[in-house]
């Protein structure tokens, strides 16, 4: 799984605390996201996806396939 969350984060000029005040999270949990230590609750990756203006899968790529 890869993600996005840092470079999104980066773009808007926003710290990790205000990201994680936007977000009604602890700085904490934003860090421990960007490097991949804690996957987000759905909730959280929606709101995330919510405040950044884009789809779930445009921050967390998935490269897994079905085996066939």
């Amino acid at each position: 799984m890869e993600n996005r969350v840092k470079s999104f984060r980066e773009s808007r000029g926003w710290s990790q605390g205000e990201l994680a005040r936007r977000l009604g999270v602890s700085r904490q949990t934003i860090n421990a996201v960007e490097t991949d230590k804690y996957d987000p609750s759905l909730p959280l990756a929606l709101r995330m996806a919510r405040l950044f203006g884009v789809a779930v899968p445009e921050l967390f790529i998935d490269h897994w396939e079905p085996d066939e």
